[in-house]
């Protein structure tokens, strides 16, 4: 009984430090793909993840997350306007852009447009949870 209790307690605590995590990507597969990924990773916590413009920008200002990591490429081209708005909010989350897509000048744009990184889909998930939880979080 004793061991739970203090098992329960580190987990609590775990989640007390942990960076919470939002997941913007039109496609909900990779969504719960990347929910399995980084839902493993003690210094992490996914506390939501959407698609749709509109509700993951109320989500995002509702449950005001450390870090968004996003897919910029989208089939309504929000992508880098949603990057924007994000970085522009008063105590804007660190922003992760993970893509497909390797190419120098949409990792500049998305740089520019308030991105603190652009990252791969290919990246390993090990890797991916460590660069992503290295962000430096606002107090």
């Amino acid at each position: 009984m004793v061991g739970t209790n203090i098992l329960s307690i580190e987990r609590s605590q775990q989640f007390v430090n942990a960076a919470k995590l939002y997941i913007i990507d039109e496609h909900p597969g990779v969504r719960a793909a990347l929910v399995e990924r980084l839902g493993r990773a003690a210094n992490l916590t996914v506390i939501g993840h959407g698609g749709d413009v509109d509700t993951v920008m109320t989500e995002i200002r509702g449950g005001k997350p450390d870090i968004v990591l996003l897919e910029v490429k989208r089939k309504d081209g929000m992508g880098l306007e949603i990057l924007r708005q994000l970085a522009a909010l008063p105590r804007a989350p660190r922003l992760a852009v993970l893509t497909s897509y390797p190419t120098s000048w949409e990792e500049q744009a998305a740089i520019r447009a308030g991105a603190d990184c652009y990252l791969l889909k290919d990246i390993d998930s090990e890797e991916l949870i460590k660069t992503i939880a290295n962000l430096p979080i606002s107090a």
